[in-house]
């Protein structure tokens, strides 16, 4: 049965109810691990819409097993997250913020409110689909270990076992009504820096007197970049950015130490081990040479997220029957993090991306940044399809296990 019209038709007529639920969410934003009132939000949500319940498997988030046609035949899952970011919003909306100090900055409330309109879908529709499809509300990405990892551990993958599993991200740089995909590898994996490094601090007109910390830093920022640029073979994308540091001088002090932070972002395991040798000995070596005292930690983050390649192939195929062939691109790699990587490292992982642009009404701001918006249009793609995908998904499944 041709589905298509039907789907569209109901995200249509529920797309109010999803506009004013991302305006909560976006107005109730929390950090990761702290989703309390988010994650009480959702259990009320589903419980009243007669979804199910939320089962909580850890302090924050949760899933909800919505069940079609045979529930036991199989299993697949769909992923959102709900964390926000700790950014002070400058967005001049009647849903700002309520939060000071605390945005979705990354979009986590509108992948939060498209699952929550792609279970009305599949639950208007369930006896068109097959086996049963777990939908996550996941915690904590934006914050190492991560909370798919969590998640993870405590079995979300598990009783029964998880098949594939897709999820979307928006993405400001496409048009809204627009989706984008790309197999194989797509996000990196994302590691942070941190280094320390003490010398002795004087007057800055008798350098020769001190250990000077803030010169010796110049020349590890420095020395750094030839790790990625000279020690990676050309076929490895791999990236080294040192985003804070920390001197505590003046214009005649010479402080005592210098703090940095930064990231280090790859998609081969092998070299990403190695790296993180060279850039430790990178900077204790420099210090050495300077009598400076080094401290270095490269705290190891999300792994590479690597989407199926059949996943992908036949999500892209379904998503231009739904869309259109025109509203559907090929996504270049993003060295971006993103911890659903962790899924994607377990079982066949499908991560799409959503358009929220509109350049006419100004929203074009990037993630992670105090004015990011997106075009509230999006929602209704991003429900629809999203239900569309898994509903084809687990038909698909139950045929190949029937033939």
């Amino acid at each position: 049965m041709n589905l298509e019209p039907q789907i569209q038709e109901i995200a249509r007529k529920i797309s109010a109810d999803l506009i004013e639920t991302r305006r909560h969410l976006h107005m109730h934003p929390e950090l990761s691990f702290q989703e309390f009132q988010t994650t009480e939000f959702l259990a009320s949500y589903v419980e009243e819409k007669g979804y199910g319940t939320l089962e909580r498997i850890t302090e924050t988030g949760g899933y909800v097993d919505l069940k079609g046609v045979n529930p036991d035949s199989s299993i697949i899952a769909l992923r959102a997250d709900i964390d926000a970011l700790p950014i002070l919003e400058q967005n001049e909306v009647e849903y700002r913020s309520k939060n000071p100090g605390v945005m979705h900055a990354c979009g986590h409330d509108v992948h939060t409110t498209s699952l929550l309109g792609a279970m009305e879908i599949l639950h208007q529709l369930k006896e068109f689909w097959q086996g049963t499809i777990r939908c996550i509300f996941q915690p904590g990405e934006e914050r190492i270990p991560g909370g798919a990892s969590i998640m993870i551990n405590e079995g979300v993958l598990k009783n029964p076992d998880v098949q594939s599993i897709q999820g979307q991200h928006v993405m400001p740089l496409l048009p809204a009504g627009t989706v984008g995909f790309r197999p194989g590898l797509y996000m990196a994996s994302a590691d942070e820096i941190y280094i320390r490094i003490k010398g002795k601090g004087g007057h800055g007109a008798h350098p020769h007197m001190n250990i000077d910390p803030v010169t010796i830093a110049a020349s590890i920022i420095q020395e750094l970049q030839f790790v990625v640029s000279r020690h990676a073979k050309p076929a490895i994308p791999n990236v080294l950015s040192i985003g804070k540091v920390i001197a505590e001088g003046a214009t005649n002090v010479i402080p005592d130490e210098v703090y940095m932070e930064g990231t280090f972002r790859t998609y081969n395991e092998e070299w990403r081990a190695e790296a993180h040798k060279l850039i430790a000995k990178t900077a204790q070596n420099i210090c050495a040479i300077h009598d400076a005292k080094c401290e270095v930690e490269v705290r190891k983050g999300y792994p590479f997220l690597k989407n199926d390649e059949n996943l992908t192939a036949l999500a892209r195929s379904r998503a231009e029957k739904y869309l259109g062939t025109d509203k559907v691109v090929d996504l270049e790699i993003w060295p971006a993090g993103e911890d659903f990587a962790y899924y994607s490292q377990i079982i066949p992982a499908c991560f799409y991306r959503l358009g929220t642009a509109n350049e006419e009404k100004g929203l074009n701001s990037m993630l992670h940044t105090p004015n990011f918006n997106v075009d509230e249009k999006s929602l209704e793609v991003g429900a629809g399809l999203m239900a569309y995908l898994a509903i084809c998904e687990a038909n698909e499944n139950h045929n190949s296990k029937a033939g």
